[in-house]
């Protein structure tokens, strides 16, 4: 499978758009925007960063809980489904690459969610968590939640399988090369009889390997739930030193 580096500069469009936006379901949203409320630990008013926000389905159930939000992502599609489902009006949206955070100590808190975490190469990754840093209050939370772990990665993955979201099919063939410690996947959209394929790369890490790179980029670290090798998702929380 030949993927591109830098292939998230153009995947989420398009058919990819729409499946991504309409993956969860509001009740799910609801639930993990709870539990980001819960382990951020932070006051009604605060101001929180969530960094890449996609459609902006975590970012919208957030700003309803009092928080003030700004959601930065990438994808002109995601920002204009993220605009169009924000009908209170009252979160900021920003196109931007993930590592490029231009402010300086302004948040309160921060949420990187669901698999976007490892997109790009290690002195990538290490660059959107030094961003984060800085953008980020002393002593504040940021909440890292990658499904991107090798120990349970290994165990878990599957070579092919089918999921369905809104009106797209999608099939998924997964291959991990460890010689470069990433998953290629080559992605097989079916929506109104149209068959469109697409390949994205994500790096994995160990869990050890994680937490130095959060203690690297300037964060304390601890884990915000317990985790264990059959876990689904792993959620590191630091606290910008």
């Amino acid at each position: 499978m030949d993927v591109n580096s830098n292939w998230w500069e153009t995947f989420f469009d398009s058919v990819a758009a729409d499946m991504w936006t309409n993956a969860v379901s509001p009740e799910q949203n609801e639930q993990e925007a709870a539990q980001i409320a819960r382990i951020l630990d932070i006051a009604p008013g605060s101001e929180v960063l969530d960094v890449p926000c996609g459609a902006g389905r975590l970012t919208i159930a957030l700003a309803a809980k009092r928080f003030r939000l700004t959601g930065v992502d990438r994808s002109p599609a995601f920002l204009d489904r993220a605009r169009a489902a924000d009908r209170a009006g009252n979160i900021q949206w920003e196109q931007r690459d993930m590592r490029d955070l231009p402010w300086n100590e302004r948040f309160d808190a921060a949420f990187c969610a669901g698999n976007s975490f490892g997109y790009l190469d290690d002195d990538g990754n290490v660059a959107f968590l030094r961003a984060v840093a800085s953008a980020l209050k002393p002593g504040v939370p940021f909440l890292l939640d990658t499904p991107m772990v090798i120990e349970s990665l290994l165990r878990t993955i599957k070579d092919r399988f089918w999921v369905k979201a809104g009106d797209v099919h999608l099939l998924v063939a997964n291959r991990y090369d460890h010689t470069r410690g990433r998953l290629d996947i080559e992605y097989t959209f079916v929506s109104d009889g149209r068959v469109e394929k697409r390949s994205g790369t994500h790096r994995a890490y160990t869990y050890r390997q994680l937490v130095e790179l959060m203690q690297s980029a300037g964060f304390t670290v601890e884990p915000a739930v317990p985790w264990t090798i059959d876990s689904h998702t792993l959620l590191l929380l630091g606290r910008r030193m």
